[in-house]
Parts: C-alpha cells; sequence; structure tokens
C-alpha cells in the first residue's frame, strides 16, 4: 500500500511528498523545491532510504534540493526533457538530473508501479504521477485551480488540453497538488471551473 507524507517547504510554500510502499525500506521524492536537510531528516526518521527524486516539472521552487539530496544519496533524479528547453531564470540555472521520462512510462521504485503522464501547459514538459489511487499533479491541477501559464515556457490552451484529459479519468483519484490542500479528482470535477 502506498504511503505519501507531505513537507510543504520554503517561501513558495513547494509541497514536496515522499512515497513509499509500505513495506519498501526506500522511497521516492517528488518536487524536493527548498531546504533538503529537512527532506533528508524526514526519510531517515522514517527509516527510508532515498531511491530517485521525480520531478513534475522544472521550476526553481520545485528542483531547489535535487542537487544536495542526490549528491548525499547518490539517487537518481527523473525530469521531463521537455522542461530543458526553459529559460534559466525560471529553473535557477541548468536542471539536474540523471534520467528522462515521459508520456506512457512506467518506473518500479520505492516497492511502487509509477506512471507517467504527459501534461504541458504549465511548462512544456509538466508531468503527473500516478501510484496506485494517487495522482501528483504537480503545477498542472490544484484544489479549486490550475497551474498558471503566463510564465516562459507555459501556455493555456496547452494547459486546457491536460486538464481535460485529466477530467476525462474515471478513477476517482486522490489528488496532491505541488501548492495547496490535497483534494480528489471527483471534488475537481465537480467544483473546480477550470476541469469542467
Amino acid at each position: 500500500m502506498l504511503k505519501v507524507h507531505t513537507l510543504t517547504l520554503g517561501a513558495y510554500q513547494t509541497n514536496c511528498y515522499i512515497i513509499h510502499d509500505e513495506n519498501s525500506k526506500s522511497c521516492c521524492v517528488i518536487d524536493p523545491g527548498y531546504t533538503p536537510e529537512v527532506v533528508l531528516d524526514k526519510a531517515e526518521e522514517l527509516g527510508l532510504s532515498v531511491e530517485a527524486v521525480l520531478l513534475t516539472h522544472g521550476h526553481f521552487d520545485h528542483v531547489g534540493g535535487v542537487k544536495a539530496i542526490a549528491a548525499e544519496t547518490g539517487c537518481d533524479v527523473y525530469l521531463c526533457a521537455d522542461d530543458l528547453s526553459m529559460p534559466p531564470m525560471m529553473t535557477a540555472g541548468p536542471l539536474y538530473y540523471t534520467k528522462t521520462y515521459g508520456e506512457g512510462d512506467t518506473l518500479h521504485l520505492a516497492g511502487l508501479t509509477i506512471s507517467v503522464i504527459h501534461t504541458p501547459g504549465h511548462t512544456p514538459g509538466s508531468v503527473c504521477l500516478m501510484a496506485e489511487s494517487s495522482l501528483f499533479s504537480g503545477d498542472t491541477l490544484f484544489a479549486g485551480s490550475c497551474g498558471r501559464t503566463d510564465l516562459p515556457g507555459g501556455d493555456w490552451l496547452t494547459i486546457r488540453n491536460s486538464l481535460r484529459r485529466l477530467a476525462s479519468f474515471e478513477t476517482n483519484y486522490w489528488v496532491y497538488p505541488g501548492h495547496g490542500e490535497s483534494t480528489t479528482l471527483a471534488q475537481e470535477k465537480r467544483y473546480n471551473p477550470y476541469l469542467r
């Protein structure tokens, strides 16, 4: 069974998630935007080693802790290559990664099967990550809202198509966004104007 531990980090209140199967001794870290020492301390507190960092997109407030975590643990860092086109001002310099992933890829990490869904619009390489009944939506979908598209690499028509795709899913996933509170897909399909 999937276990999710949420850390809200930094001035932008970015949600970082530590995920793992309940029987696993390793974990994945999703979007460690700030204070890598807090993330590493939490993993240690849970008795877990970091197997991989998974990035939903390359904005600076989601990737700031990546290098330090990778240096400390030797873990792989996954990123959609489409975000490599973003200007350095949006990524706080060159993006660090060791592997790329994209639409339709399946990862087997920390005792979990994780599916990658390419949901561009907030950035060219934005992805959502699906594990069991949970959807880690990055800055594509928020509770009651969606990601902004006015920054370099953003595109409203593109994110609209990505949101329509998420709205077409029949399963009522738990949604863990990049900022703000968690929600459910059914809740968003009913009340979120961007999913109608």
